[in-house]
C-alpha cells in the first residue's frame, strides 16, 4: 500500500503540498513482520529457511520486535500463518509532512527559569531526534546545535537534506529550526542538541522500513526526545510506526508526532499520530491580523484567511468587489482598482494572484471549489493582499455582486488561539483514544530552510514546538518520565474556544459555558510550557478514555494517578460536571497528598443508552489542586460510532503479467465488503472485483488472478464496507492493462 505520510504541510491541496510520483511496484514486496517474542538473527533466518524467495532485510529489536523482509506476496501469506508471527504489515510510502509562536506557548517566560545547576532553561544537555528529510547542518542557525545523525535512505552517517534540483527537500531543516534554531532566529529550545535521522529521501519520499530504522537508531543512540512530523491517512492504532513509538516511550524516550492535515472532519487523525503513548499534536494559530470583509447586501462580516506570502490586508478605503472567474488573464478585464473574487482550481494561487495584480487589482480573494475552508501558500511575496474563503462564502459574495454593487470595507481584527481548519481530528478508531493530545502553533511559522528562511504551515510545524517544549521540561526535571512530561503539558494546556471574543477556559479558571472545540479536535488544548515546568501537580494519564459503551456494558471505570510534585501538602477534589439526564458520575471524596506523594483514584461513568443517545460524548473534568484547577479531557463512544468503515485503498500490478493486487484498511472490520467496477462514461455496473462478508478488522491484501479481471480499460471503482448499519465507500479510477 502506497500511502502518503504528509510532510504534514498545509498548502494548495487540502491535505499536503509535495506529491512526487509514487514508485511503481516491484515484483517482490517489502513487509514488516511483527513477532510475538524476541528472536536472534540466526533464529529468524531459520524461520525463513523454508521460504527460499523471501530475503531478510533488517532485524528490529528496539523499535519493534520483528524484522523486515522482501519477497513474493504468495510466500508472505504462508509466512504469516506461522504461530510465532503476530502479523505482517506491508511497507507503506511516507512523505514529510518562530519567534512569535515561541512567545505564545510561554517560551519567553521560560528563558527566566533556571534548572537545578542554576543554568537558564534553553534545552541544554537534552538531545532531540528529528526523523525527517534530513537537516542542513551547515545552516548558521543550526550548526552549533547539530550533534550528528544517520542517513537511513543512503545508508551512511550524512543526514544532509536532498539538495538535487527538482528533488530538493527543506522539511527537516524547518522542523529542526523550530525546535532549536540558535542564531538569527531562536527556536523553542535553542541549546538543545539536534540528532538528524534522514528517513525520507529525494522529493520527501520514504517507507515504513526507513522510518522504523530511524526510530531503531534513535533508541540505540539513547536520545531524550524524538519528533516525527510525518503521518499517513490511516486512522488505526496498530500500524508498525505507531507501535514503534509506543515502544520508544516504554524505553524512556518522549515521542512527539504530528496528527495530520486532513481536518476539519472527525476521524481524520493518521498514524503515527494515533500512537497511544506518543504526544500527538494538532495545529493552532499564532497571533494573526485577520481581515474581515463587510460587503453591501450581506449580513455580518466574512473572515478572510490570509495566504502565506501575502502582504497584510491594510486597505484604508472601501473598494468594489468584482468577479474574476478562474483567475486567467481573460477573466480579469474589470478588476482595475478593485478586489478580485476568484474561484480555486486550474491555475496555482500564485498565477491567479499575479494575473490579478497585472490587471490592476488591489487585492485578491480565492474561494474554495469544494466544501470547507483551506489555507494556501504563495510561491513568493506579492505586493497586494491575497486571502481565501470557503466555497459557501464565495458563492454568497457572488450573489451579492450580482444583486447590488459589491462595495466592501476591510476591518482588521487581531486573533490567536484558533484551531487550524486543516488540523486532523480524532478520535482513534478501535482504541477510542482522544487524539490529538494537545495543539501548538502551526500556521505561518517562520523557520530555517537550506540557504535561508521560510514560513510554512501544517501540523509538521506544530509538533516541533512540542518537541522543543519537552526539551525545556526535561532540562528542568531530568528525572521525569515521558508519561510525566506528557501529563505536565496536557494538565496545564489551555483549552481553546470557538469564538473571537475574550472567552477562555484556562488553567486556574473554573468551568464555563463556552463553545469550546471538542476534545478529539484539540486534546487538552494549546500548550503552555511555562506553566508545565512549574506545575505542582501531575494527573496521569492526561485524558480519560472510557471506551465503548453498549446496552449490555454501560458502566466504565478509569484510573488516574495524581502526584503532588510540590514541597507542601495539597488538597485534591473533583468538581461534578453539569448534570445530564442518563449520565451518572462517581468521583473519589476529597483527599490530601503530602510533598512528593501520589495516589491512584477511580473515576466512574454510568450511561443509560436508552436515555442518553449521543454516539460520542466528550468534555473536561475539573480537578482542584489547592488553589489551581486542572482540566482533564474525557470521551466515550456508544455502540459503533460513525467512524469511516474503510480507508487507504490501493490497486497495483501483481507479480505475474496481467495480474493485480489490492490493499485496503478496515479499522473495525465489516459485515459486508466489496469492490465494484463501473463504466466511467455512463456509470453502468461492470462486475465485482471482489466481495465478502464478516471481514476481520485491519489491513486486507489480496492478489487478483487474470481470470477474475475485466477486459483491459479504465474503470470507475467503488470500494465499500458496511458495519452496524453504516456504509462508507471510496470512489476512484483504476486502469487495467492485460
Amino acid at each position: 500500500m502506497k500511502l502518503l505520510l504528509a510532510l504534514l504541510l498545509a498548502f494548495q491541496t487540502p491535505n499536503l503540498l509535495i506529491t512526487p510520483p509514487i514508485p511503481v511496484s516491484t515484483k517482490d514486496e517489502i513487509a514488516i513482520v511483527i513477532l510475538n517474542q524476541t528472536k536472534t538473527e540466526q533464529e529468524i533466518k531459520q524461520l525463513l529457511a523454508p521460504y527460499r524467495k523471501i530475503k531478510l532485510r533488517r532485524v528490529f529489536n528496539e523499535a519493534i520486535t520483528g524484522f523486515s523482509v522482501q519477497g513474493p506476496p504468495a510466500e508472505m501469506t504462508l509466512l504469516a500463518a506461522k504461530q510465532s508471527i503476530t502479523h505482517i504489515s506491508p511497507v507503506t510510502e511516507y512523505r514529510a509532512e518562530v519567534e512569535e509562536s515561541v512567545k505564545i506557548i510561554g517560551g519567553d517566560e521560560v528563558r527566566g527559569y533556571f534548572d537545578r545547576a542554576n543554568q537558564r532553561l534553553t534545552g541544554k544537555g537534552v538531545t532531540v531526534a528529528v526523523i525527517d528529510t534530513g537537516v542542513d547542518y551547515t545552516h548558521p542557525d543550526l550548526i552549533r546545535n547539530y550533534g550528528g545523525g544517520h542517513d537511513l535512505v543512503d545508508g551512511d552517517n550524512d543526514p544532509m537534506e536532498t539538495l538535487a534540483a527538482g528533488q530538493a527537500t527543506i522539511h527537516g531543516t524547518h522542523v529542526a529550526g523550530i525546535i532549536a534554531a540558535n542564531g538569527k532566529i531562536n527556536g523553542v529550545a535553542p541549546e538543545a542538541k539536534i540528532i538528524a535521522y534522514r528517513a525520507l529521501g529525494p522529493g520527501g519520499g520514504g517507507t515504513t522500513e526507513q522510518v522504523l530504522a530511524a526510530i531503531e537508531e534513535a533508541i540505540k543512540d539513547k536520545v531524550d526526545i524524538m519528533n516525527l512530523s510525518l503521518g499517513n491517512s490511516i486512522n488505526g492504532p496498530d500500524l508498525p510506526i505507531s507501535m514503534a513509538l509506543n515502544r520508544a516511550v516504554e524505553k524512556g524516550i518522549v515521542a512527539v508526532a504530528a496528527s495530520g492535515n486532513s481536518g476539519p472532519n472527525i476521524w481524520t487523525v493518521g498514524s503515527p499520530g494515533t500512537a497511544s503513548k506518543a504526544i500527538s499534536v494538532g495545529a493552532s494559530t499564532p497571533t494573526m491580523d485577520i481581515a474581515y470583509l463587510d460587503v453591501e447586501g450581506i449580513e455580518g462580516k466574512i473572515r478572510i484567511q490570509p495566504m502565506e506570502g501575502s502582504v497584510p490586508w491594510n486597505l484604508d478605503r472601501s473598494l468594489e468587489l468584482v468577479e474574476g472567474g478562474m483567475g486567467g488573464k481573460t477573466d480579469l478585464k474589470n478588476v482595475q482598482g478593485k478586489i478580485a473574487l476568484i474561484e480555486r482550481g486550474t491555475l496555482t494561487f500564485t498565477e491567479k494572484a499575479n494575473h490579478a495584480r497585472a490587471a490592476g487589482a488591489k487585492a485578491v480573494i480565492i474561494y474554495n471549489n469544494v466544501n470547507g475552508s483551506f489555507m494556501g501558500n504563495l510561491d513568493g511575496m506579492l505586493d497586494i493582499p491575497v486571502g481565501s474563503l470557503t466555497k459557501e462564502e464565495g458563492k454568497r459574495l457572488q450573489r451579492a455582486i450580482q444583486n447590488v454593487k459589491g462595495l466592501s470595507r476591510v476591518q482588521i481584527i487581531k486573533e490567536k488561539d484558533r484551531l487550524a481548519d486543516f488540523s486532523s481530528r480524532g478520535p482513534v478508531t478501535m482504541t477510542w483514544d482522544i487524539k490529538p493530545d494537545i495543539v501548538a502553533p502551526g500556521v505561518a511559522i517562520h523557520s530555517t530552510i537550506p540557504g535561508g528562511y521560510l514560513s510554512l504551515q501544517g501540523t509538521s510545524m506544530a509538533a516541533p514546538h512540542v518537541a522543543g517544549a519537552c526539551a525545556l521540561i526535561k532540562q528542568a526535571h531530568p528525572d521525569w518520565t515521558p508519561d510525566q512530561i506528557k501529563a505536565a503539558l496536557m494538565n496545564t494546556a489551555k483549552p481553546l474556544v470557538k469564538t473571537e471574543t475574550s472567552l477562555e477556559l484556562s488553567r486556574g479558571s473554573g468551568p464555563i459555558n463556552a463553545p469550546y472545540y471538542h476534545t478529539y479536535a484539540q486534546g487538552a488544548g494549546r500548550i503552555q510550557v511555562d506553566e508545565a515546568i512549574k506545575t505542582e501537580s501531575l494527573i496521569m494519564p492526561g485524558s480519560i478514555k472510557f471506551g465503548k459503551f453498549t446496552e449490555g456494558k454501560n458502566r466504565h471505570i478509569d484510573i488516574l494517578k495524581i502526584e503532588n510534585t510540590s514541597s507542601r501538602t495539597q488538597m485534591y477534589s473533583f468538581d461534578l460536571p453539569k448534570q445530564r439526564e442518563g449520565l451518572n458520575w462517581r468521583f473519589p471524596i476529597s483527599f490530601s497528598l503530602g510533598p512528593k506523594q501520589s495516589k491512584e483514584v477511580t473515576v466512574e461513568l454510568e450511561v443509560d443508552p436508552k436515555v442518553f443517545k449521543e454516539k460520542i460524548f466528550d468534555g473536561y473534568l475539573a480537578v482542584n489542586a489547592g488553589d489551581t484547577i486542572y482540566h482533564v479531557p474525557y470521551l466515550y463512544v456508544l455502540e459503533e460510532p460513525g467512524y469511516p468503515r474503510i480507508m487507504g485503498f490501493d490497486f497495483t500490478p501483481g507479480d505475474q503479467p496481467g495480474t493485480y493486487r489490492y490493499e485496503v484498511y478496515m479499522p473495525g472490520g465489516a459485515e459486508e465488503f466489496g469492490i465494484a467496477l463501473f463504466n466511467p462514461e455512463d456509470y453502468r455496473f461492470v462486475q465485482f472485483l471482489d466481495s465478502s462478508t464478516n471481514v476481520k478488522k485491519g489491513l486486507i491484501r489480496k492478489e487478483l488472478s487474470q481470470e477474475s479481471l475485466p477486459p483491459a480499460g479504465t474503470y470507475r471503482v467503488k470500494v465499500f464496507a458496511k458495519k452496524a448499519g453504516k456504509e462508507d465507500f471510496i470512489e476512484t479510477m483504476i486502469v487495467i492493462d492485460k
